[in-house]
């Protein structure tokens, strides 16, 4: 079997990048190439930081190795980063590394990552989506035929009372059921940033207009809250965007604390754990629906392994991963090239809005 003889890491940046961390921090693209000249592509996270882990940690216990069995280059890549993270930046970028050996896991087998987490998968079958929008929805959104989250994070910054505050929230959401009409699916991302009574409150308030869930309304360490949600609130909490590995997860559906979990494929760990968490889910009777699961990342695992599958659109700014379906009247299909069916221009690591270490 070919070994791996290069593994390179960069960030590249376009001119919609948002100004923030989702930017700086949330998205690295990492390629690792065997002697055969195979290359395999992940995106993951870390920034700058999350590159420096791969180049000074991760990619001198690949290279000279060969590419499977890519679960034990998991274990081993893990076990390197416990002194100093097992959690955050270090596993954000760890997920890019692992997703660009099940790329190439599917490229060496010639078959789709989704064949190879399911040899059953229909791959020309449609996945619904949902469309993410900011405190309002936008006409194209509107006319539209997906289901739509309608963010609130930014409403944290409100000065309202308490009373007033819950008032406005649940108007925003009136205009957005009364935007996209009574049948279209509707979630509220709250983005960690209300209290339990808040919560509680606008749930009561909002219940008639048929919330699909509320994400992520909780700050992550408020687990006594959560769990407080999961009995109380009428309307399903979801999360995991922010969670790392599947032994958290695991964490939190023992202690029941999410009704939806949301892993994010490109920071949680890569598709290793994602296949974990897939199980534990199962095991739970908990649904999954992965963070951006449009993006072609995700996109596999939902084809491949869920029952009821759904993806939410992905970041606007990624243009420059080429090979990504579009969403054509609400629904979108897998491609049938070999791994993830992902393309990278060649000149992209030197690109001069690419940043590299």
């Amino acid at each position: 079997m070919p070994t791996i003889c290069d593994v390179r890491v960069c960030q590249p940046i376009t001119a919609n990048s948002p100004d923030d961390w989702r930017t700086s921090i949330g998205q690295i693209l990492v390629a690792i190439e065997t002697s055969d000249g195979t290359i395999g592509y992940g995106v993951g996270g870390g920034g700058l930081a999350g590159m420096h882990v791969i180049e000074s940690v991760l990619k001198g216990l690949l290279l000279d190795q060969e590419s499977e069995p890519v679960e034990e280059h998991w274990s081993r890549l893990s076990r390197a980063v416990l002194p100093f993270g097992p959690e955050g930046i270090a596993m954000m970028a760890l997920s890019g590394v692992d997703l660009a050996l099940w790329d190439l896991r599917g490229k060496c087998e010639q078959k789709t990552v989704a064949q190879l987490l399911n040899p059953k998968v229909h791959l020309l079958q449609t996945i619904p989506t949902y469309q993410t929008v900011w405190e309002t929805v936008p006409p194209e959104v509107a006319a539209a035929t997906t289901g739509v989250k309608l963010h609130l994070g930014a409403s944290a910054s409100s000065t309202l009372s308490q009373t007033a505050f819950v008032a406005a929230l649940a108007k925003q959401v009136q205009q957005a059921r009364e935007a996209i009409g009574e049948h279209r699916p509707l979630m509220v991302d709250a983005w960690m940033t209300w209290d339990l009574k808040t919560t509680l409150k606008f749930a009561s308030r909002v219940e008639a207009f048929n919330l699909e869930w509320i994400e992520e309304p909780l700050p992550l360490t408020d687990l006594n809250g959560y769990e407080t949600l999961f009995q109380e609130c009428p309307i399903p909490i979801a999360g995991g965007e922010h969670i790392f590995t599947a032994h958290n997860f695991r964490s939190i559906i023992d202690r029941r604390l999410h009704t939806i979990l949301q892993p994010d494929i490109c920071w949680v760990g890569g598709m290793t754990e994602m296949v974990k968490i897939y199980a534990l889910a199962r095991e739970a009777n908990l649904r999954v629906i992965p963070h951006r699961g449009a993006e072609l990342w995700g996109l596999h695992t939902i084809a491949a392994l869920d029952n009821q599958p759904l993806a939410e659109s992905g970041r606007p700014w990624m243009s420059w991963v080429g090979g990504q379906p579009k969403i054509i009247d609400g629904t979108i299909q897998l491609p049938e090239r070999p791994g993830f069916g992902v393309e990278f221009a060649p000149s992209l690591f030197h690109a001069p809005t690419t940043k590299r270490l």
